[in-house]
């Protein structure tokens, strides 16, 4: 397994969206897998991405404007969690021609991916894909997927900082039911009991929960409530 600490630090010395491309291609390297694809999409539209496909796949997928029926894309976009392709939905004949076209391009068979939603509206997904059997796949993302969502949010936090012409944004301020998330989750309740005081799902407030760690610039919860104790955003 790499190291994931000189990994972050390659991200860190990033200084160009270049820089992206070839440390990506270092972390393909190090997985030992076939691909690894960033794409981000803002939301008035400018899309970003830098990956190990081969060209002429990336060309096709753009031609055949792939975007709107690929099950990854759309099945990130519903969840928070990362994914199995596995437990996607490919089960109309556009998605299966679709996987058949992917796979005859060297995409391989399997693939995790991570979504993140960014401030104002970004949406990313990281994509890690290779050519194995189901046994030898759930091993490797069992054994690496912490360390794969911990490098895919530190891809899109520097991807961001290094977005042409992008300038320096005030913090966003948290909302009444995020400040109050934060707030009980800062002085030890679990999820269950912060949706019970607030009369809200579990699933509720992992969204209240998910747009506080963006506007905050979070890696995890737990990193949210720091940062929203050290900014003085919450009290306790």
């Amino acid at each position: 397994m790499p190291e994931t600490g000189g990994l972050l630090e390659r991200l860190e010395e990033a200084q160009r969206l270049d820089d992206l491309q070839t440390a990506i291609e270092d972390l393909r390297d190090r997985y030992r897998v076939d691909h690894l694809v960033y794409h981000w999409v803002s939301a008035n539209g400018t899309q970003y991405g830098c990956g190990t496909y081969d060209p002429v796949w990336v060309q096709r997928y753009l031609e055949k404007g792939y975007l709107r029926i690929d099950p990854v894309v759309v099945g990130c976009y519903q969840h928070f969690h990362p994914v199995d392709w596995k437990r996607l939905d490919w089960s109309s004949k556009a998605a299966r021609a679709f996987q058949k076209d992917a796979i005859a391009h060297g995409v391989g068979n399997q693939g995790y991916s991570i979504p993140i939603r960014g401030p104002n509206g970004q949406f990313a997904v990281f994509s890690v894909s290779h050519n194995c059997d189901d046994e030898d796949w759930e091993e490797f993302t069992e054994t690496n997927r912490r360390d794969l969502i911990l490098v895919a949010h530190y891809f899109n936090q520097k991807a961001l900082e290094l977005e042409p012409g992008r300038t320096p944004e005030p913090a966003q301020p948290l909302s009444p039911r995020e400040v109050e998330a934060m707030t009980l989750l800062a002085v030890g309740y679990s999820r269950a009991q912060v949706a019970e005081t607030l009369n809200i799902s579990e699933h509720t407030l992992r969204v209240y929960i998910e747009s506080a760690r963006y506007k905050l610039g979070a890696m995890n919860t737990t990193h949210a409530v720091a940062r929203a104790l050290s900014r003085g955003l919450i009290v306790v």
